[in-house]
């Protein structure tokens, strides 16, 4: 269980798992620098830029990276894991707006992001006409999206409603209440969230969105691999002697970064996403998030890993 989360704590954009929004964003706004991104997002920079000090900036800081890779042998292998983490976000992104683009294609015009975050594909991608993009999430994190948005003259590019609400709560009240329609099929996204969640809320998600989605309506998840304690003890004990060792030499305030694993649920009594759906309506593939950044030859690690150690891609129609 994570130390640092309750079965009611909320969150800003600058809080909790509101500032890990802030991160995903910030990979999106480097991918999109690169000569050949895979993705394109005019509007991360923007999002970013507004939320104020944190580690992101070192992430999109090339001179920050530059110096880390030639700090030693450690420096390397950290100037590596940030490059693999920025090519992780990047093709996770590619896969599901490649998702959105087969539903649209297939006649598709209902749309919920769950847990939207700073997710801007309401705004970036290009979508029929007639469709309705959903976006749930904390009141808070949507308020900032918004209105950081609109300061810039951004405007959706489809029909765009939020949900200000908890997702372990009724939720599905409140997408009731903004015009969703049950009867309508649905492309529904969990991205960057099953790790945010505990099992039981896992599966309570899941079954929700089953009872909301019509026959031909399409789901795409993001899985969360189950990782030993020992494993992420290891890992962050590594982590923080790095980063002392460059807040020292750089002047950073990396030595005391905020730890992301201790915001989310380590449980080992989570469904394997795609049996759990084959098994209540749905009709599922998936594919190991490693085998999709061999494909598009943007994996850069060269030690070994475990496989439990990285998520896999899920897509299902409901049948």
């Amino acid at each position: 269980m994570s130390s640092l989360r309750s079965h009611d704590d909320t969150w800003d954009i600058a809080t909790s798992v509101g500032s890990t929004a802030v991160m995903v964003a910030a990979a999106r706004a480097r991918e999109t620098r690169r000569d050949a991104p895979l993705i394109r997002d005019p509007f991360a920079q923007i999002l970013v830029d507004g939320a104020g000090t944190g580690v992101w900036e070192y992430l999109l800081d090339d001179g920050f990276v530059a110096k880390v890779a030639g700090a030693g042998d450690e420096g390397a292998e950290v100037a590596q894991v940030i490059e693999h983490m920025g090519n992780y976000q990047a093709v996770r992104t590619h896969f599901f707006d490649d998702f959105y683009a087969t539903a649209a294609a297939a006649g598709i015009r209902q749309v919920v992001i769950l847990a939207s975050g700073l997710d801007s594909r309401a705004y970036r991608l290009d979508w029929p006409a007639g469709t309705v993009v959903y976006e749930i999430d904390q009141p808070k994190v949507l308020e900032y999206k918004a209105a950081r948005l609109a300061e810039h003259g951004a405007t959706p590019t489809a029909e765009r409603r939020e949900v200000p609400v908890d997702l372990r709560v009724d939720w599905p009240a409140a997408l009731r209440a903004a015009g969703f329609d049950p009867a309508a099929s649905t492309a529904w996204l969990a991205e960057g969230l099953l790790m945010y969640l505990p099992a039981d809320a896992q599966d309570l998600l899941f079954e929700r969105v089953t009872e909301l989605s019509a026959p031909g309506s399409r789901i795409a998840v993001e899985t969360v691999g189950v990782h030993s304690e020992e494993r992420r003890a290891r890992m962050r004990a590594k982590f923080d002697a790095l980063m002392q060792k460059f807040s020292g030499e750089f002047g950073t305030d990396l030595a005391q970064p905020m730890d992301v694993a201790e915001l989310m649920y380590n449980d080992p009594d989570r469904a394997d996403v795609d049996a759990w759906l084959d098994g209540h309506g749905w009709t599922a593939s998936s594919v190991t998030s490693e085998a999709v950044m061999r494909d598009l030859d943007r994996w850069v690690l060269t030690e070994e890993t475990d496989e439990d150690s990285f998520s896999e891609f899920v897509v299902a129609e409901r049948r």
